[in-house]
């Protein structure tokens, strides 16, 4: 499962997660090798034939991160999705939606904690606006730890 903070103006106005130009989160799913081909944000519902599932931290506010207000975050919302669909993984895409649901900041990569029997990752947000913070070796770990444990 992953997990990003709010979709974005671009994904907003056209009813698909990591829309936006610039997004490398279709492509990074595709290189890492968690899905054959690299699907387009409008085939985002085929994610789930891969045993991917997409949410969002707040599912009432749209924007950049610094955008969003912070009052529609549901952590609660978040843990409840979690348990109920039993992921290997929670994969925070991005620093912010990790933070808020943890009260405090995170370091890239496997956590410590776990929701359940899921492991959490922190992952460099895919946005073209983060590109200065981006590095696929959290991505391909998260892709190793699936692999080993399927």
């Amino acid at each position: 499962m992953f997990c990003g903070s709010a979709a974005g103006q671009v994904s907003a106005r056209v009813r698909a997660y990591y829309a936006g130009p610039g997004n490398k989160f279709w492509p990074t799913l595709h290189k890492i090798g968690l899905t054959p081909e690299c699907l387009a944000p409008k085939d985002y519902a085929d994610s789930l034939l891969y045993g991917i599932g997409l949410t969002d931290m707040t599912k009432t506010e749209f924007g950049a991160d610094a955008e969003l207000s912070g009052r529609a975050d549901s952590p609660a919302a978040l843990a409840a999705k979690i348990e109920a669909s039993k992921p290997r993984a929670l994969a925070f895409n991005g620093k912010r939606a990790a933070t808020v649901f943890f009260s405090r900041s995170c370091r890239y990569g496997i956590q410590h904690d776990r929701l359940g029997d899921a492991a959490i990752f922190v992952l460099p947000s895919t946005s073209g606006a983060a590109a200065r913070y981006w590095s696929e070796f959290p991505w391909l770990a998260l892709a190793a730890f699936l692999d080993q444990n399927r």
